[in-house]
């Protein structure tokens, strides 16, 4: 089951404790709501001596969404479950859509003036701001949690996929391919970079066999540039076949299958190219890190019987997983980054032409957009209570998404914070 963060007056973390246990010391005033995502409370009195059970957050990456989980690793429960949707994507076309605007500012007023792009240094260890933002989500989802409980190790999914034991089977030693781990590793990258579909016919949600795109008995490699993914039905077509021949009735198949063969897969080379970054920053919060490859992450997942989700990758993450892991009752709370706003004063439109200017101010009668509030109306046809983000504006009516309605339109006056913006979007 969810446990609720706890921590005392002197901002001790202490043990998390269950839902029922929570709402209790809230009802008898022992307690205040101290965060609302993650939930956390903070009690009203000091705990002397605490000695907080040691818990381990594990961490899976991704291009897209970052699993998060907290283990007890003595007892096996999965305390704390996310998953953290990133915004490199939206980072890279404003920065694109930034870039087409300046220089289409400058080529219109400046067009004689030399051009200077290549005037500028960067430090060393340097990231894309697009790659930059994904370790900086990771980075302060880390630093909360550790703030609300009582963290002790950190284990991190290093490497999705080992290059050199799929290019060498024998380079760790012929035990590590007879054993346990024996095709995880190539498996795992061949289902993501085939997308977990039959090469040959495009059925999903299958049984899946690795295949050989030019035969063994033709001269065909086992190199990873050589495998792919088919039904059991297309495999047994196939045969010893060339894939010339099998396909030679489907022309735009045996097309794209060669293209994908040999193409890279784009958010493998996002997480590749953060994966260090994200270890040396999670060694400088002082706890020990693990580190593990995604074969043996999804070996363990499969031991344990958990379903393929972003956090259940995480609590599966590492040689620290314990043999047995209490998941009953877990739900994992998205959250999505959403950013602190845009410092674009010039707004364009749909064909990139200036047509508008902000103002550079963003907090307005003490809201700033994205505050979560709660809103009390007493009178008029919107009369009633409503919490939700709100949008804020100069003259002091802010909006509030309201389910049912496009919008809803209060005055100030009615909104009380629950919870400032603070870049993120939450979701259970």
């Amino acid at each position: 089951m969810q446990r609720v963060f706890v921590t005392d007056t002197k901002n001790r973390t202490l043990t998390p404790c269950r839902p029922k246990r929570a709402r209790e010391l809230l009802k008898q005033g022992k307690a205040a709501v101290f965060r609302r995502f993650p939930f956390t409370i903070i009690l009203k009195h000091e705990v002397p001596d605490a000695s907080p059970m040691p818990l381990r957050v594990k961490i899976d990456p991704g291009s897209k969404k970052t699993g998060l989980a907290i283990v007890n690793d003595i007892s096996g429960e999965v305390v704390f479950a996310a998953e953290i949707e990133h915004r490199g994507q939206r980072v890279r076309d404003s920065l694109e859509s930034r870039r087409a605007i300046r220089r289409s500012r400058r080529n219109r007023n400046t067009r004689y003036r030399k051009p200077r792009f290549m005037n500028r240094t960067r430090k060393k260890g340097w990231l894309p701001p697009s790659l930059e933002s994904r370790i900086a989500n990771v980075e302060t989802w880390i630093r909360r949690l550790i703030k609300i409980s009582p963290i002790q190790a950190i284990s991190q999914e290093l490497v999705r996929f080992d290059t050199q034991k799929m290019e060498n089977p024998e380079i760790s030693g012929v035990e590590y391919q007879q054993g346990t781990l024996a095709g995880y590793e190539c498996r795992e990258y061949l289902l993501e970079k085939w997308r977990r579909t039959c090469a040959y016919c495009g059925k999903k949600d299958v049984p899946l066999e690795i295949e050989h795109i030019n035969p063994r008995s033709s001269g065909g490699s086992d190199r990873i540039s050589n495998l792919t993914l088919s039904c059991r039905s297309c495999n047994e077509k196939k045969g010893n076949k060339p894939v010339e021949d099998f396909l030679k009735k489907k022309p735009e198949v045996l097309k794209k299958i060669k293209a994908q063969a040999k193409a890279p897969l784009k958010d493998a080379a996002a997480v590749n190219a953060t994966r260090w970054a994200l270890f040396g920053r999670l060694k400088s919060f002082g706890c020990p890190v693990e580190a593990g490859s995604g074969g043996l992450t999804k070996f363990n997942r499969i031991q344990r019987s958990l379903s393929k989700t972003h956090w259940a990758d995480a609590a599966c993450v590492g040689l620290s997983t314990p043999e047995t892991l209490k998941t009953d009752g877990i739900g994992s709370l998205q959250i999505r980054a959403m950013g602190f706003g845009t410092r674009q004063i010039c707004q364009t439109d749909k064909y990139g032409f200036p047509i508008r200017h902000r103002t550079g101010q963003k907090s307005f009668f003490g809201f700033q957009t994205g505050d979560m509030v709660k809103a009390f109306i007493t009178k008029g046809k919107n009369a009633g209570i409503y919490s939700g983000r709100i949008t804020v504006r100069a003259s002091g009516i802010f909006h509030m998404p309201v389910e049912g309605r496009t919008r809803l339109e209060l005055s100030h006056k009615y909104c009380k914070v629950i919870q400032k913006a603070d870049g993120y979007r939450y979701a259970v």
